[in-house]
């Protein structure tokens, strides 16, 4: 089937995730165009066949698509408004069991509870906090420090206070609409990530392109 004058506009996010073994452009992409006969057609097209069983992945470059798509659907011309290189990590999706999903938790809290308390008592203990407010009691009010003052008690109150604006939750609740600085910090690892994939891939040569296209998933991890 020809199509004439017909422009199709295609976007694809950086990483996508699939569980069935012949990936489509469906399941990669996302497409518009004013002749609706085109997007069924255009997402029925394999673009990636996966013989290995497990997790893998794979990096698709843009031209292997706009090629696919060209081959399949002469005559389209297609506007690309994503990325210029896909990558499909192929994945059974397996729940873990719900005891699984709580010895998890419970480990990460426990990790993150007592890193972050042994870091503030090492961070008092090498400025000597205590000393430093003992001081501060005395000058104020010329009477020796309990231990237990306005200043610790003060100081207590502000570093949790600080902790829970920085970084801008409280369980489930968000304070401000802003993303969490740990939100962030991930995304930033994801993209760091992703760009390690997909300059690993071009490097050697793995990368599904039109000059080194191997759809049969059969030699590439």
């Amino acid at each position: 089937m020809s199509f004439d004058t017909v422009t199709l506009y295609i976007k694809g996010n950086r990483d996508v995730e699939v569980t069935k073994d012949e990936v489509t452009l469906g399941d990669i992409l996302t497409m518009e165009c004013s002749d609706k006969r085109v997007i069924p057609k255009v997402k029925s097209l394999r673009i990636l066949k996966i013989q290995k069983p497990g997790r893998q992945r794979y990096v698709i470059s843009i031209l292997e698509i706009i090629a696919c798509i060209h081959k399949n659907c002469p005559g389209i011309e297609i506007q690309n408004l994503g990325e210029t290189d896909i990558i499909v990590t192929c994945e059974d999706q397996k729940t873990p069991a719900k005891f699984w999903h709580i010895v998890k938790t419970a480990f990460v809290a426990a990790v993150t509870f007592f890193g972050a308390a042994f870091t503030i008592m090492a961070f008092n203990n090498d400025v000597d906090v205590t000393r430093l407010f003992s001081q501060i009691h005395e000058l104020a009010t010329g009477a020796e420090s309990s231990g237990f003052t306005i200043l610790e008690i003060s100081y207590s109150v502000g570093l949790t206070v600080g902790i829970l604006v920085f970084f801008n939750h409280f369980g489930k609740k968000k304070f401000t609409v802003d993303p969490t600085p740990m939100e962030i910090q991930m995304r930033l690892y994801e993209n760091d990530i992703q760009t390690t994939l997909v300059e690993n891939a071009s490097r050697r040569g793995d990368e599904i392109d039109v000059d080194n296209a191997d759809t049969s998933g059969s030699s590439r991890t």
